[in-house]
């Protein structure tokens, strides 16, 4: 079954180098029980770590089943130590996070195999542990630790043993159990390949092969082999890993592992993903900030209304004198009404504003009074809330009609209704027809719900004493028209009022879609800007969980080269790690999506900003949390991946 032919190992240790075995040949059968003996240093353990796949000779043949495995790649080697190989070693090499009977399953996994759980089941029964399963290694003795170890070399059904000092670390009880256990395997056909340093452990092997200083020194057969049929027989034929294909059910155990090494390690891991928490939550609070900055924006300029172009009197220096606004134009009512003939024009409304004093009753208020037109209501969505607007009827007659504010509203009836109520608005009685909607706090304007609409001429002829309007609102049919209209607006004024070309223009057009995409522009920019300042904790979250990955990489060393005995190739270990990195990360994510969550509903209740948390700010912020987990895990899995078994499982 296997056949060595003049196979030599050297070891570098510093600048020397130490000849662990020197042209050694060696035949061995199916069936064979075969101890392996010799002093510390005779290479006894390098013999037997070439002969199961663990590591390569520097010359020589390997045969298995009459085909050379010395030029096989790792991940060919990975799948023979998986299908064909068994191993026990002195140590156990158990995993203390898991139980017995998933220590057993581990091969399975590797091989594909989850499937066949029941088959572990079987195999920890035969050993004799059934009711001891569900511990954890630390919950064992000696004995036991090592029958796990032996029923997980068996689950796969593989045809070689490899005992490594099996009984090295057992009393001399245990020890007979399991030299028992093994000898009954070869009884039913295994072939074992046991290192031992005890003479009385080796006599019950059927065949001696004493060793010293890396060379043969003696080989004696003592029984007979036992006979082994074809389905015993091995055969490397079936050996092929060139196609690697991940399928759901191997991810779901790595992500299971990956969350129980992040749970063997809770503060730490805690630790390590309190980078990331932070940043997402810092994240996802300030784009909650700036989404709320833009839809606060938005709100505003729709109480200023949309397609809006505002004219206002300007001024214009004489003399190098700069004269007050209006003292060279003046707007009028017919002003108003020749902009509305202009076909791009939808609504016109003409304003005058000054303040008043309002009373009802015992109470009183000042107050912003706004003499509006008809459009206002549209214009402005000031649409009443309750009762009505005044009409064009009303505006001609300047009846004393006046819609309230919900400020001067509640100030003035407190909660009850004022509509058809009188107040009186700088010793003139008016009657409240209406109260307008809530339009909100902040800006230069303040509380732009502490005011008192009443028509234009009212304004202008009864209460203010004002010939002329302060300014003129134009809302445009489309906002594509707004260049259009603005130019045809300063031709008309320019020719009504005749201004010359050479004096310029003495009033100004302020265009609301200009300064409402300005601001848009600009809360964009601040939020983008916020993003990326609270992005950089991500990244520096990132650099944590690659600091913690790679000391985990260190502590697990020899875990990865159990890990790589049992048939784990270098894209299981490497998948492994990276589950493992992008599950903390993720987890991070999710945690700090909630505290993001709370901490935008905070600023809104506390602070009083306006917040909005966006599904999209949660998808970038938990995205991009994984991509930091998969970029910053690819080195420590890597360097896992690259690891040698046998170095790894001697690691200290």
């Amino acid at each position: 079954m296997i056949e060595l032919k003049n196979i030599n190992k050297t070891y570098a240790m510093g600048e020397a180098k130490v000849n662990a075995l020197r042209n050694v040949s060696v035949r061995i059968d199916s069936g064979e029980f075969v101890a392996i003996m010799g002093a510390s240093g005779s290479g006894k353990s390098t013999l037997l770590h070439i002969l199961g796949f663990l590591d390569r000779p520097d010359s020589g043949t390997y045969l298995l089943d009459g085909k050379a495995v010395s030029g096989f790649s790792d991940d060919e080697l990975a799948s023979l130590r998986n299908e064909k190989a068994g191993f026990i070693f002195q140590q156990f090499h158990l995993l203390s996070r898991m139980s017995a009977l998933e220590n057993v399953e581990l091969p399975l996994i590797y091989a594909r195999k989850r499937n066949m759980k029941q088959n572990a089941v079987k195999k920890i029964e035969a050993v004799g542990l059934a009711q001891r399963a569900g511990h954890k290694p630390n919950e064992l003795s000696g004995g036991q630790q090592q029958r796990v170890a032996i029923a997980r070399s068996l689950v796969n059904d593989p045809l070689i043993i490899f005992a490594d000092e099996p009984t090295g670390n057992l009393d001399t009880k245990s020890e007979e159990e399991i030299i028992e256990i093994l000898q009954e395997l070869n009884s039913n056909g295994k072939t074992i390949i046991m290192v031992t340093h005890e003479q009385e452990v080796a006599q019950r092997a059927k065949r001696i092969i004493f060793m010293r200083d890396g060379e043969i020194v003696s080989d004696v057969s003592q029984g007979k082999v036992n006979k082994v049929n074809d389905q015993n027989s091995v055969s490397v034929s079936g050996v092929n890993v060139k196609s690697y294909k991940v399928s759901f059910v191997e991810i779901l155990d790595n992500v299971q592992q990956g969350f129980r090494s992040i749970f063997s390690n809770k503060l730490r891991s805690f630790l390590s993903m309190l980078g990331i928490l932070i940043g997402v939550a810092a994240v996802i609070a300030m784009l909650a900030l700036g989404e709320g900055a833009k839809a606060s924006i938005a709100q505003r300029l729709s109480s200023l209304g949309t397609n809006v172009l505002t004219i206002r009197p300007g001024a214009r220096r004489m003399g190098g004198v700069s004269l007050q606004a209006g003292s060279v134009t003046r707007f009028t009512m017919k002003d108003a009404e020749a902009i509305k003939q202009i076909s791009t024009v939808k609504l016109v409304s003409p304003s005058v504003s000054g303040r008043g004093q309002v009373v009802y009753k015992n109470k009183n208020w000042n107050t912003q009074v706004q003499g509006a037109g008809v459009d206002y209501a549209e214009m402005k969505a000031s649409v009443p809330i309750a009762g009505r607007f005044f009409t064009e009827e009303e505006i001609k007659l300047r009846e004393k009609v006046v819609l309230l504010g919900l400020t001067v509203a509640k100030e003035l009836f407190g909660e009850s209704n004022p509509v058809g109520k009188f107040v009186k608005i700088n010793r003139i009685n008016f009657k409240v027809i209406g109260v307008l909607p809530e339009k909100g706090t902040g800006g230069p304007q303040g509380d732009k719900d502490d005011v008192a609409v009443i028509p234009v001429t009212t304004a202008m002829y009864r209460l203010l004493g004002k010939k002329y309007v302060d300014s003129i609102d134009v809302e445009v049919s489309d906002i594509k028209f707004m260049d259009g209209a603005s130019d045809e607006i300063s031709s008309l004024i320019r020719k009504r009022h005749r201004i010359r070309d050479e004096e310029g223009d003495s009033f100004n057009i302020m265009n609301m879609a200009e300064i409402q995409a300005a601001l848009q522009s600009m809360t964009q920019t601040m939020t983008m800007l916020l993003g990326f300042i609270s992005a950089i904790s991500l990244l520096v979250g990132g650099i944590g969980i690659m600091n913690i990955m790679l000391v985990s990489v260190t502590e697990r060393t020899r875990e990865i080269g159990l890990r790589k005995a049992i048939g784990a190739r270098r894209k299981d270990i490497m998948l492994q790690f990276l589950i493992e990195s992008m599950a903390m990360t993720l987890s991070g994510g999710i945690i700090g999506t909630i505290v993001g969550t709370v901490s935008a509903f905070l600023l809104s209740v506390i602070a009083g900003w306006m917040t909005k948390v966006s599904l999209f700010s949660i998808i970038l912020a938990v995205g991009f949390s994984v991509i930091v987990g998969l970029v910053f895990g690819l080195w420590p899995a890597r360097k896992a991946s690259l690891l040698n078994p046998i170095e790894s499982l001697r690691y200290e």
